[in-house]
């Protein structure tokens, strides 16, 4: 009988570490499809119509929440209702009712003493569990105001070449298993996944990438493959 694959979700007693490893890659695939569609351009929010602008480009957002520096504190939007309105923490409401089924503490509290590089995690993987297109930050009256983004104007760029790098940066910049981390983002990227002992193999159309792992889980080669069209 054929092995049923195993779909990516979010488990119960999963830590917010196991989580960012099932969808920190995503998004961080998803953030350099935002970038090449803005390139420097500098968002302009608009809280009252609940949107974002770059240049011509006009984005609906969510507020997912804010960083204060001056208090090394993240705030979800969830739980500030009376200043975004119903309407803008749709999808933070989302990601509280998320922590609060699977016990995820970094989900389900409402404020979080934490750093300003901790706060994109939040947002990594609410971007990607939500399956929003990105996220973006705004600094407005001394607040890091992260917005989720959906737009059909951000094209989905794939090849070879970016799930290598993209693999790559995650697991050598944050914390995660990395065993997990190219589990997920294979097959949450839709691409063939086979696992063997000591490496994993990420089939896009007919390349390949192959990740080495010691015993430990740590990297210790990855290798691309690929065949010319």
């Amino acid at each position: 009988m054929k092995e049923v694959e195993k779909p990516i979700t979010i488990e119960h007693d999963d830590s917010f570490k196991v989580i960012l490893s099932k969808y920190g890659a995503l998004a961080l695939d998803k953030q350099d499809n935002l970038s090449q569609l803005i390139g420097d351009d500098v968002g302009d929010l608009d809280i009252e119509k609940g949107t974002i602008t770059f240049g011509d480009i006009k984005m609906p957002v969510q507020i997912l929440g804010f960083f204060s520096n001056d208090l090394n504190q993240w705030s979800w939007a969830w739980d500030s209702e009376d200043i975004f309105g119903e309407n803008l923490i749709r999808a933070a409401s989302q990601i509280k009712a998320i922590g609060d089924e699977f016990g995820i503490v970094e989900f389900a509290s409402p404020v979080l003493q934490t750093d300003f590089d901790a706060c994109h995690t939040l947002a990594m993987a609410s971007t990607a569990i939500l399956k929003y297109d990105a996220y973006y930050v705004v600094s407005e009256d001394g607040l890091d105001i992260f917005v989720a983004v959906e737009s059909d104007e951000i094209e989905e760029i794939n090849s070879v070449k970016k799930f290598r790098d993209i693999f790559y940066n995650f697991q050598k910049n944050y914390r995660i298993h990395a065993k997990i981390a190219f589990e997920a983002y294979t097959k949450l990227k839709g691409y063939g996944f086979k696992a063997h002992d000591d490496f994993y193999v990420a089939k896009i159309g007919e390349s390949r990438i192959i990740c080495g792992f010691t015993e430990r889980g740590n990297v210790t080669r990855l290798l691309m493959y690929e065949e010319d069209d």
